[in-house]
């Protein structure tokens, strides 16, 4: 009986430890996961630069223009 016991303990050990990922696959996980982050960072800095640049080039220098009333 104790051989039973001690089997069915050891078979519920091995199940248990082996369902879910390895090690392995959570460092490839949490990679992915930063790795997203990271491109969705640069993409909305990207934007925001470009964005900006766009503003500035919007914006009209009045002081480099020559003045229409010197004739």
């Amino acid at each position: 009986m104790k051989k039973i016991l001690l089997l069915a303990t050891f078979v519920g050990m091995i199940v248990m430890t082996s369902c879910g990922p390895s090690a392995e696959e959570k460092a490839k996980m949490e990679l992915a996961t930063q790795d997203s982050i990271k491109a969705a960072e640069d993409a909305m800095k990207a934007a925001e630069e470009a964005a900006a640049a766009a503003a500035a080039a919007a914006t009209v220098d009045t002081t480099a223009m020559p003045d229409s009333t010197a004739h």
